[in-house]
């Protein structure tokens, strides 16, 4: 993932700090990205949620909404009403780029904000909340002790998070007039609803408002023990993978067609952990995978080591070409499975031909179903055959160019 530090102006045309996520290879949608009250567009939440959709060809535009982060203006000047009037000006900027977003993310209090700027984004097909409240009023009791003084004096400093904000009363009476049914009820986009029961910031209790006053389509998808941060790197990956898979559904995600020569496309192998040897690999925008090495290499373990994808690939082909065969001969084959074992092994183990190491795959193929002695002959025969075992065992070619460095900062950069 590259990512680009970009500003725009805001709503009252102070410029707001942001970063667009881009993929490795063609963008294929744009997603615009509203983080939790008082938080900022670098949470760890933001950033996993950012990077894994890119990873699907999912461009993101995060940003510091006015008076936070690294945005200009006064916190204390602003409202919900202003935040919602940022999220447009960030799909005006959007938009502007030829990058018009098609979906909305929201966290928290940005999860309200979302609901309400989808009138405001003619080109949204898809809203996503993150622990979002049903009332945007609800994030007051975070400083309901400071109430009395916002209301006499006009605002009050109040500590969020461990930090000092100042509130506003104009911020206070807009949150508690805000009512988001009537905004969601007409919402016009597939919206999908992502919470955790033990959130216990915003409960449980909110999703299901929102859900209940949505038309469909709707979908709901429990967050499980994540906390209202999503701090864990583990759920707000899950959470990517969900929204990168429900939003196949209603956003085109159709890659551009292949080069010449390459019918299944290309694959994207991008390094996920510069530390490690963990990979990220892409085939289009619907397939994806972990590649690493075990843990006594080196590695984290989390995916298939480079070699047991060569063996999936002997072993997937060999029972998609058994199957083919039994299918168009009408046999009565069942099921197939295949065992696959990769070893380097001395030449002359196998062929007289000297000490050199070479690589040798032991396929053991079951095949269950009334098959005569015939048949279960002709299908191991069959096996041989298949594409991924010829080219192994004859001579390949790669071919190999590299290609200039985007002049972009890396994502590993903040």
């Amino acid at each position: 993932m590259a990512t680009e530090r970009i500003t725009f102006p805001g709503h009252s045309g102070e410029p707001l700090s942001a970063r667009l996520d881009l993929p490795a290879g063609p963008v294929l949608a744009t997603a615009l990205f509203a983080h939790c009250f008082t938080c900022s567009k670098d949470i760890p939440a933001a950033r996993r949620i950012a990077g894994r959709l890119a990873s699907m060809g999912i461009a993101v535009l995060r940003f510091d909404f006015t008076g936070l982060g690294h945005s200009d203006g006064e916190f204390a000047n602003t409202t919900f009403s202003s935040n919602v009037a940022d999220l447009i000006a960030a799909a005006q900027y959007l938009a502007g780029r030829d990058m018009a977003p098609s979906l909305l993310i929201g966290h928290s209090l940005g999860g309200a904000a979302v609901l309400r700027a989808r009138a405001g984004i003619a080109t949204i097909k898809g809203v996503v909340t993150l622990g979002a409240p049903f009332d945007p009023g609800h994030v007051s009791h975070h400083f309901d002790a400071a109430l009395p003084e916002i209301r006499s004096k006009g605002r009050a400093e109040v500590c969020l998070g461990g930090r000092p904000f100042v509130i506003g009363r104009d911020f206070v009476e807009d949150i508690q007039a805000e009512v988001l049914t009537p905004a969601i009820q007409e919402l016009n986009a597939a919206l999908l609803v992502m919470h955790a029961p033990r959130d216990d910031t915003v409960s449980v209790e909110n999703a299901a408002e929102i859900f209940t006053a949505a038309k469909h389509p709707k979908s709901f998808v429990t967050l499980d023990e994540a906390d209202h941060l999503i701090s864990k790197a583990r759920d707000a990956e899950y959470a990517a993978e969900v929204i990168a898979a429900w939003a196949g559904r209603y956003i085109d995600l159709t890659p551009p067609a292949p080069p010449p020569g390459a019918p299944e496309g290309v694959l994207r192998i991008t390094e996920a952990d510069p530390t490690g040897f963990l990979q990220d690999i892409q085939s289009g925008p619907h397939h994806h995978a972990h590649a690493d090495e075990p843990l006594a290499y080196g590695g984290t373990n989390r995916g298939m080591s480079p070699y047991g994808f060569v063996s999936a690939g002997l072993g997937a082909c060999t029972s998609m070409t058994i199957r083919m065969y039994a299918r168009r001969k009408g046999w009565p084959l069942e099921s197939v499975s295949v065992d696959i074992s990769h070893d380097k092994v001395h030449a002359q183990d196998v062929l007289p031909s000297g000490p050199a190491k070479i690589d040798q795959f032991i396929r053991t193929i079951r095949i269950c179903g009334p098959l005569s002695e015939d048949q279960r002959d002709k299908l191991l025969e069959i096996a041989d055959k298949c594409p991924v075992h010829r080219t192994l065992e004859h001579n390949s070619k790669v071919l190999t160019t590299l290609e200039e460095e985007h002049s972009m900062m890396s994502s590993g950069d903040y």
